[in-house]
């Protein structure tokens, strides 16, 4: 079985991160966002990486062309989250959500 870069592209949760993780990481130096619950689209130009300060979201990648549960990811509060470059997901957002970002240089 062949395997393509698509079906490699996935999401990574690190749940629960130590503090010495956080601060490797420089967190606290990252900006902010939020967004309230609801649905939405997001296409990954560049690798991000999160930290979770509240909120409970399901993402459902687009790469595969299914609409049913499969390769859903689950994450929120107190998870620093990997979404790779060249992803495309819906985000379904049920806790209103705060995190940290910072995205990889080009």
């Amino acid at each position: 079985m062949g395997t393509t870069s698509e079906s490699n592209i996935k999401i990574i949760v690190e749940k629960n991160p130590s503090e010495a993780r956080l601060s490797e990481l420089g967190i606290k130096s990252w900006p902010k966002w939020g967004c309230p619950p609801g649905k939405m689209t997001l296409k990954y130009d560049a690798t991000e990486t999160c930290y979770f300060v509240r909120g409970k979201v399901k993402a459902y990648p687009k790469n595969k062309g299914s609409t049913n549960d499969e390769g859903v990811v689950e994450f929120g509060a107190g998870d620093v989250v990997i979404f790779p470059k060249g992803l495309s997901c819906i985000w379904d957002v049920s806790v209103a959500v705060d995190k940290f970002y910072k995205f990889d240089p080009p």
